[in-house]
C-alpha cells in the first residue's frame, strides 16, 4: 500500500502544478477570466491553506517515517518553516479568523520556499555550502524523481507557491 501511495504521489504533485498555474494566471487575469475563481480561492484560502499544509506535514512524514528516506539539514528547515503552518491555519479556520493567518504564512512560505530553490540547486549538481548529510545521504541525494523534474525539494517548493497564492488571493478577495 505504501508503494502504491509513494508512486501516486508525484502525480498528485504533478496535477497540483497545473492548478498553481490555473490559479496563477487567473489572480493575473482576474479582471476578465480569472475573477471568479480568483474570488472563489480568496474566499476560501484558509481552508485551502489548511489542506495544503496538512498535505504537506503528511506528506514529509510518509516519505521520512514509511517510506524510509532521511530528511537531510535542508530539509529539516523546510520543515521547520511549512510544519508551524497546520497550525496557524487550523486555528485561523476553526477561530474564522483569516484576516492576520497570511501574516504569519507568507514569511514562513517565502523562507521555505528560497530553502527549496536553492535545495533543488543541490539536486541539480550545484556546491552546497553546507555540510548537508542525513543519516543515509546528503541533501544531494535523489530519491523522488519523477516526470524530468519533480523531487522532494520540488514539492515543497509547490507547497511555498501554493500558500504564497492563497494569500495574494485572499488579499485580493479582502480588499474587494
Amino acid at each position: 500500500m505504501s508503494n502504491l501511495f509513494a508512486q501516486a504521489l508525484p502525480f498528485t504533485v504533478l496535477l497540483s502544478h497545473i492548478v498553481l498555474v490555473i490559479v496563477f494566471l487567473s489572480i493575473v487575469f482576474r479582471k476578465s477570466w480569472g475573477r471568479e475563481v480568483t474570488h472563489w480561492v480568496g474566499k476560501n484560502a484558509v481552508s485551502l491553506g489548511l489542506l495544503v499544509a496538512v498535505v504537506a506535514v503528511g506528506g514529509s512524514l510518509f516519505y521520512s517515517n514509511i517510506i524510509g528516506f532521511p530528511p537531510c539539514v535542508l530539509c529539516w528547515w523546510q520543515r521547520i518553516a511549512l510544519y508551524p503552518m497546520i497550525v496557524l491555519f487550523a486555528v485561523a479556520f476553526f477561530k474564522k479568523h483569516d484576516r492576520g493567518v497570511f501574516s504569519y504564512a507568507v514569511p514562513l512560505a517565502t523562507f521555505a520556499g528560497i530553502l527549496a530553490l536553492y535545495h533543488s540547486y543541490v539536486y541539480w549538481g550545484g556546491t552546497s555550502i553546507l555540510p548537508c548529510t542525513a543519516l543515509g545521504g546528503a541533501c544531494s541525494k535523489i530519491y523522488v524523481y519523477a516526470f524530468g523534474y519533480i523531487t522532494i525539494p520540488t514539492m515543497s517548493l509547490t507547497i511555498a507557491l501554493f500558500i504564497l497564492l492563497l494569500a495574494w488571493s485572499n488579499k485580493i478577495y479582502q480588499s474587494r
